[in-house]
């Protein structure tokens, strides 16, 4: 459990001056691999998607649905809810950042990026209280309507 607890990312911080929102979500835990990823290996052993609309399609594994390359910090989540850019303090993970999505996470539901698969289902599924900083808010400017 000692490792869970140093996992947070170390390159995301809160915006100075900006008092956080807080909220209740599920958390859960994901790495790269094809049982988190939902990818497979064609014949010719390239990774591909292994359902949905891209079924087939080459994925590009490690890489997340924003483009970057996912990394200890890195959070999934239902951008409608959470935007891409949300900074968000997870207790026990540490700070992340949104920059995926993925389709099993719907509302108030996060998914934590870990270097391993065995470290994601160590964290299982868990509530936890966490703060918020909008993408706009994150920037130092808060968007009308936020």
């Amino acid at each position: 459990m000692a490792a869970l607890a140093l996992a947070g990312c170390s390159h995301v911080r809160p915006p100075g001056g900006v008092a956080a929102r807080r909220d209740s979500v599920v958390t859960t835990g994901y790495c790269k691999c094809e049982s988190c990823c939902g990818w497979t290996r064609n014949w010719l052993g390239r990774p591909v998607f292994a359902y949905g609309p891209s079924r087939g399609k080459v994925k590009r594994v490690g890489v997340t649905s924003n483009g970057s390359h996912a990394r200890v910090g890195t959070i999934a989540a239902d951008t409608g809810v959470f935007p891409f850019g949300t900074i968000i303090y997870v207790p026990g993970y540490g700070y992340g950042k949104v920059e995926d999505r993925g389709g099993d996470i719907k509302g108030k539901h996060i998914d934590l990026y870990f270097r391993s698969h065995g470290q994601a289902q160590e964290w299982g599924r868990r509530v936890k209280d966490i703060k918020i900083w909008p993408p706009g808010e994150a920037n130092g400017v808060i968007k009308a309507g936020l």
